[in-house]
């Protein structure tokens, strides 16, 4: 075999680590959309086949010793507050047309009510977005695209080393990724970014929106925000 073909098997090796564990969750997602079957079903299988994924493909790139544990934190509570700040200042602030039309959708709940008082399912919905999502989401944001929009050969590409151009794509399409959200999630998206540069830690940048995903799942459950959980 070639040095050419190893290094082109490597550098596939390389790619799926940090973006399988998102392109098969976001597949899911979509099947789901066209299965006829509860979420109570649906969601534990999406979060074991994605499990199972990350355990496969990301094991070795998977980092949960964060440099700053006491920054993140504090970090991910800010963007905690960023994402429910405008809606606690302006109650009918979610309602303006920049934030429901036929592009973004709209914030509202697709959860059913029945599931909402169940103890097991929601179990799996904070695992889920507590423990799976910061994951892949950094994975494949922050530990992939950013730093492969700077060089397709990514993996030589320092953690938190970018370009502005490369920092606002990857801003941009996190926020587009939370529908009518896209405002805070943009936001967001910027704030995970800077810290990832700052602390140079993907376990850093994990644990950051883990606490926020964490702090969003107790509002959610504590005031009955359902419509945080699209």
């Amino acid at each position: 075999m070639s040095q050419m073909a190893v290094a082109g098997r490597a550098d596939a090796r390389a790619t799926a680590a940090y973006v399988a564990p998102f392109a098969a969750y976001v597949a899911l997602l979509g099947l789901e959309r066209l299965l006829p079957f509860s979420p109570a079903l649906l969601y534990p299988l999406r979060l074991g086949i994605v499990l199972a994924v990350t355990l496969v493909f990301s094991r070795d790139v998977v980092d949960l010793r964060p440099a700053r544990p006491i920054s993140s934190v504090l970090a991910g509570i800010a963007v905690f507050l960023i994402w429910i700040g405008p809606d606690v200042l302006w109650p009918d602030y979610r309602r303006h047309w920049l934030f429901a039309n036929s592009l973004v959708g709209t914030a509202a709940s697709s959860l059913p009510e029945a599931l909402r008082s169940d103890p097991v399912f929601l179990s799996f919905r904070v695992a889920g977005s507590v423990l799976f999502v910061p994951i892949l989401e950094e994975l494949f944001w922050r530990g992939w695209l950013l730093r492969w929009l700077v060089s397709p050969n990514f993996t030589k590409v320092p953690l938190g080393k970018t370009t502005p151009l490369a920092f606002w794509i990857v801003a941009l399409l996190f926020a587009s990724e939370h529908g009518p959200y896209w405002d805070v999630g943009l936001l967001a998206g910027i704030a995970y970014n800077w810290w990832i540069m700052r602390t140079r830690s993907l376990a850093d940048c994990i644990l950051a929106h883990a606490v926020t995903n964490a702090c969003l799942a107790a509002y959610v459950l504590r005031a009955g925000k359902w419509k945080y959980w699209l």
